[in-house]
């Protein structure tokens, strides 16, 4: 299915998702976007332009995704049971050993997926033809031995800010900054934020999935169905170190030491989302599963976490929590409960599909090709490769 408002970057069907103990970050100040004097001046342009219209922003620091590699047991690299150090790999060594799935995401995958025509199809099948070849789990294994490897992921992570996002992927110059990005660096992001957002496929024990309508006073998307999401902040992982500082003075250098912090942070924060939005304690809700990563094509593929959130209340039970009203109720005014079933229908022509917004989408995208939560009976769309799942607590099976 083609929809040229969103993209997939990768996806964790291989393994029905992952868990946060599957993921590791690297940071870098390297991973950071490339400036210039003149860019410089235009997005404080933009920003000063922006606060004398709407005083209240606040110019928080954000993750960056730089770019990611996703790797299967078979993998030389990928860590055994024994040893799981977070890993440093530098693109020489990668060429040298050629390495072709990590070549792959990090050069052809961040670049095609800018291209609003791509088709989210072909992404899972080029990346499904790739570890087709790599058993998901080695001979003679249990899901649960899977489960308890070393991480299949990592992403490449350097620091942004919401000034930064605002003049250049939300920047009416966003299409010269890729080409010149493309011309100066050989990377079309490469002067881009790309802030790394993080959003919930929620399903409650009677089998809904929860959504919510934006409110028409947000920044973008207003009025449009929506995920529960946000960002995971850096601010939180430095306050988890017990650093004081301000956001402007935060550096990934800060991190480096401690990146399973970064994670943790990346993992607890879509949940943090879903009680801020839906007013529901973190207590009632599953151990988050990183379905893969979308991006926002009506933002020069800004990306996005997209994690599927299991919750032991029933929608009814839902419906009236959100209605009491959360930390963050003024950016919606409704939620909507979809069945599952209907989620897993969804498709361009669906009449609901032009009432969500791009972040919903790629979800949703994820979500059907993923299936966490399981579906003996149908197979993944657009994906032909076999796959063992991992077992994943605190879930229910609808």
């Amino acid at each position: 299915m083609m929809d040229p408002e969103v993209s997939v970057l990768l996806h964790c069907a291989e393994w029905r998702g992952l868990l946060q103990t599957q993921v590791q970050v690297e940071l870098s100040d390297s991973f950071n976007r490339q400036t210039n004097p003149c860019l410089e001046l235009h997005i404080s342009e933009v920003w000063t332009e922006r606060l004398s219209k709407e005083p209240w922003l606040f110019n928080g620091a954000k993750f960056r995704l730089h770019s990611s590699c996703l790797v299967s047991p078979k993998d030389p690299r990928y860590p055994q049971p024994s040893h799981v150090p977070v890993q440093h790999w530098d693109e020489d060594q990668e060429k040298q050993r050629g390495d072709d799935v990590a070549v792959w995401h990090r050069m052809e995958v961040r670049n095609e997926c800018l291209n609003q025509t791509q088709n989210v199809g072909s992404v899972f099948r080029k990346t499904a033809s790739m570890l087709s070849q790599e058993s998901s789990t080695p001979q003679g294994s249990t899901g649960d031995d899977q489960s308890h490897r070393g991480p299949f992921l990592t992403l490449r992570l350097g620091l942004t800010c919401y000034k930064d996002y605002l003049g250049t992927n939300w920047s009416g110059r966003v299409s010269e900054l890729c080409l010149r990005g493309e011309e100066e660096f050989g990377d079309p992001l490469a002067l881009l934020a790309q802030p790394l957002g993080v959003g919930a496929v929620l399903c409650t024990a009677d089998c809904q999935v929860v959504m919510i309508r934006r409110s028409q006073r947000v920044a973008e998307a207003g009025g449009l169905l929506d995920i529960p999401g946000g960002h995971p902040e850096p601010k939180a992982v430095c306050e988890c170190l017990g650093l004081e500082v301000r956001e402007e003075q935060i550096s990934a250098v800060m991190m480096q030491q401690r990146p399973d912090a970064v994670v943790s942070e990346l993992f607890s924060s879509v949940s943090s989302e879903i009680r801020d939005e839906v007013n529901i304690p973190v207590g009632f809700l599953g151990a988050p599963v990183l379905l893969g990563v979308a991006l926002n094509n009506t933002n020069a593929g800004r990306p996005s976490a997209e994690f599927y959130v299991s919750c032991s209340l029933t929608s009814d039970e839902v419906r009236k929590l959100y209605w009491k009203g959360g930390a963050e109720a003024n950016e919606s005014t409704d939620v909507v409960f979809l069945s599952r079933m209907e989620v897993l229908q969804l498709n361009r022509s669906s009449p609901l599909w032009s009432e969500m917004c791009p972040s919903a989408k790629g979800a949703v995208l994820l979500y059907q090709a993923v299936k966490p939560d399981g579906n003996p009976t149908a197979s993944k769309p657009e994906l032909n490769s076999s796959h063992s799942p991992a077992p994943h607590t605190d879930q229910h099976w609808c």
